[in-house]
């Protein structure tokens, strides 16, 4: 009996020792982003293992766990109709909100999950019920875009995979068939999904054949750029949960199909060192000195290797890429892009380059609101419903819901 007491003490000394780790007393209901936190780094693991054993690559064993524990089917409530399709090759799935009886047209938005290029899916629970949410509450029709992943495929064809969606969706007799007005579509999307609207908006932006524009554009904790892995953001998160920076950086480095060898060289920023010409002229673009407020820098000093890596933009070059880093794009670029939204959190490393774009934008003329949780962590959005229900995530999702109701 005794054996018994001790061994369970010691099991509940291993798993509290495995769970806990020191977070910042800001964050939304921190014990449970523990839990959560872990429960995702134990997925990881045994997806490395699997990958290790030689049975599946890691990614995909990965996102087979997210996905087989989340899926969900498409089905349609009484007020809001779902259905799985295609549009021009490419899988969405689209929710259809109910109509307003004094507008015989809806608005639309075409969201982009998120999960690092590599994971996640449109048809799992969190995303499923975040549209559904979406198409009731704005009586809209949502079209989620369920592009392909890395390791099928690697940059820049999930961008294809959107922008063809996309494109399919704006034509006028697709718009016609969901009774959708081409005056009130949006772009939206969360983290990686953020990455690939901002490129969509820019490339529609300089598209002059595209008849129907785009009316607003709304980014969720986006991925921006990655030239600068130890912006104050960076810095100060670089251990937080869900997503910390060496996690982010691999998550680049797949997206390119690139070497994990270059991923402790690009945590110093080594790939964009004084001596790498070809980063020199996109520095200006991303100088956080001047981005951010002093808020923001707080104390924190710019790294910047005066002697690095060369060998790794060279090898790389996706990475001093616009369309994988829309941050850095041409100010021209930037000057007649829509009304734009973008949602950022204190405890995540990609707070800054949401921050930066938000300047960059307001400096080339656009309308920007800018979003910002104190207590919001990255992923936070799409945790509303129990046993991951945030706080936080309840009231991001109403703010930015709020926000199309109010722009589109």
């Amino acid at each position: 009996m005794r054996s018994s007491c001790v061994l369970l003490t010691a099991l509940v000394a291993l798993a509290a020792y495995y769970i806990y780790i020191p977070l910042p007393s800001s964050v939304s209901d921190p014990w449970k982003l523990m839990l959560l936190d872990a429960t995702f780094r134990s997925a990881q693991q045994v997806s490395n293992l699997i990958h290790y054993l030689g049975l599946s690559h890691h990614l995909l064993a990965l996102n087979f766990i997210i996905v087989s524990f989340g899926k969900k089917s498409a089905w349609s409530s009484a007020r809001v109709k779902v259905t799985d399709t295609d549009f021009d090759g490419v899988e969405v799935r689209v929710f259809e909100g109910p109509p307003k009886p004094e507008e015989p047209l809806k608005r639309s938005v075409v969201y982009i999950h998120g999960g690092g290029w590599a994971l996640a899916s449109a048809k799992i629970r969190y995303y499923d019920e975040l549209c559904t949410a979406m198409a009731e509450e704005l009586n809209a029709v949502i079209v989620s875009i369920e592009y392909r992943l890395v390791p099928k495929v690697y940059f820049p064809e999930q961008i294809h995979d959107v922008v063809r969606a996309t494109k399919y969706f704006l034509q006028p007799e697709v718009l016609r068939k969901y009774s959708v007005d081409p005056g009130r579509v949006g772009i939206s999307g969360d983290s990686a999904g953020g990455n690939l609207a901002a490129a969509l908006g820019q490339q529609f932006n300089q598209d002059t054949n595209l008849k129907n524009k785009l009316k607003v554009q709304a980014l969720i904790y986006p991925v921006l750029q990655a030239l600068d892995f130890n912006t104050p953001s960076y810095q100060q998160n670089m251990n937080t949960p869900i997503l910390p920076r060496y996690v982010m950086v691999k998550y680049w480095v797949d997206y390119f199909n690139g070497n994990y060898d270059f991923v402790q060289a690009m945590i110093v920023n080594n790939h964009t060192s004084l001596d790498v010409d070809e980063a020199s002229a996109l520095r200006a673009r991303l100088n956080w000195t001047s981005l951010l407020p002093t808020s923001i820098t707080k104390n924190y000093k710019p790294v910047m290797q005066t002697t690095g890596n060369s060998r790794i933009v060279q090898e790389i070059p996706q990475l001093l890429d616009a369309r994988s880093a829309p941050l850095i794009a041409d100010q021209e670029v930037l000057q007649h892009l829509p009304k734009t939204y973008i949602l950022t959190c204190e405890h995540d490393v990609l707070r800054d380059d949401g921050i930066m774009y938000a300047k960059r934008l307001e400096s080339a003329g656009v309308e920007v609101t800018l979003d910002h949780f104190e207590d919001g962590f990255h992923g936070c959005m799409i945790f509303t419903s129990w046993p991951t229900n945030f706080s936080v995530g309840i009231r991001t999702r109403n703010s930015y819901i709020k926000w199309l109701d109010q722009n589109l």
